[in-house]
């Protein structure tokens, strides 16, 4: 029906009166439309002309809309209903702070689904910049206060390159709960928790230690409910930063070098700069070739002054190996000037006080497990690149 027809229709039933509103419900007329000369509480004293039409139901202050209505019956009936959409998608009962699903609401596995299992989103923590071998990330605890129960979250990681293919390789798989929570989780990886702006909301958070600089990652986490539903993957690919160089140790090595390269080369003097040039990483040998180059390079470039004094064999070995450095990496170690700096962040480590049972995870709600946090200092080592020094 019209909402003007319902408003009348509240007068006449005498659930509208000037001394008894409906809770949460307040008249009011506005300077648009008409109102119907059957609304007393739109005329103005002292005014023949009725006014405009109002805005006559306004909501002042946030109530559940059962409450709006006056019948127990019919409150109860709708505030079942109302429940049942927004906690159970309308297929079954709240009762208590789960859902009964109807026999209807049951998913082809035969698990019910009246509840849905909400997806995690995530993300890079915003606290801890990544580093060359440090990365953390986070997400929302997504079990609502109503409905699914979530036991566990499920992350994996692997390293993604062009020589895997990552369908046939699945990388690592961690639960949050059973190993990382446990502690039965290497050195290398960590949880945490923290809490939200919003302090219902639990922050779950995990930091690697042992990364690959350089390196294209793949994070993907799903959530379990304890009747071993899994929620739909997040996913999260990053590369890590690019690896440490100690700039002035590159440019001592590139002054060697070149004084062995330079007048004549005996077969020892052939084999240090060989034997050299091999053991720094790659990166570490791309900065050398750098130095070379903007110091030397009227003598002959490095990779020609490489060939002429250890031969082409020996010179491929070696500069073959810039080609592991990606195109964002070398861009950076031609920068002018590399320094060094190390952060030191905080972060909570956590462990769960019990031991979940064997076979029992999908009964056991990680949100009722006992953690213990303690806030610990992890050191990042990073380099920066400018044009001029102290940048």
């Amino acid at each position: 029906m019209p909402f003007i027809t319902y408003l009348s229709g509240l007068l006449t039933a005498q659930m509208l009166s000037d001394d008894q509103l409906i809770s949460g419900v307040e008249i009011r007329c506005e300077e648009k439309g008409r109102c119907p000369s059957t609304c007393h509480l739109c005329r103005r004293p002292g005014k023949e002309q009725l006014s405009p039409t109002p805005v006559l139901l306004e909501i002042n202050r946030v109530v559940p809309l059962y409450t709006l209505i006056q019948d127990n019956g019919t409150k109860e009936a709708f505030k079942s209903a109302l429940m049942s959409s927004y906690w159970c998608s309308g297929k079954g009962d709240v009762i208590d702070d789960w859902c009964r699903c109807d026999l209807s609401a049951f998913d082809a596995s035969g698990l019910p689904n009246c509840s849905p299992l909400p997806q995690p989103v995530l993300r890079l923590s915003p606290t801890v910049e990544p580093s060359s071998t440090v990365v953390s990330l986070e997400w929302a605890d997504v079990q609502p206060a109503i409905g699914t129960k979530v036991s566990d979250y499920i992350l994996q990681h692997k390293k993604v390159d062009e020589y895997t293919d990552t369908d046939l390789y699945t990388g690592e798989f961690l639960s949050f709960a059973d190993d990382l929570l446990s502690g039965l989780g290497t050195s290398c990886v960590a949880a945490g928790r923290s809490h939200g702006e919003v302090p219902e909301v639990s922050i779950y958070s995990v930091i690697f230690k042992c990364l690959e600089p350089d390196g294209l990652y793949k994070f993907t986490l799903y959530a379990v409910d304890t009747r071993g539903r899994h929620s739909e993957l997040s996913t999260v690919t990053l590369r890590t930063a690019c690896p440490l160089v100690d700039d002035n140790k590159a440019e001592e090595i590139a002054d060697k070098i070149y004084n062995l390269y330079n007048g004549y080369t005996s077969g020892k003097e052939q084999q240090t700069a060989y034997n050299t040039l091999m053991e720094v990483s790659a990166s570490m040998l791309f900065r050398v070739q750098h130095h070379y180059n903007s110091h030397y390079e009227k003598f002959g470039d490095f990779v020609w002054r490489s060939e002429d004094e250890l031969g082409p064999r020996k010179a491929h070995l070696i500069l073959r190996r810039l080609e592991r450095v990606s195109s964002h990496c070398s861009s950076l170690l031609r920068s002018a000037y590399i320094q060094s700096r190390v952060d030191t962040v905080p972060y909570l480590f956590c462990r769960s006080e019990e031991v979940r049972p064997a076979g029992m995870v999908w009964y056991s709600i990680l949100k009722d497990t006992k953690i213990t946090c303690e806030e610990k200092m992890v050191s990042m080592a990073r380099n920066t690149y400018g044009e001029s020094k102290g940048r």
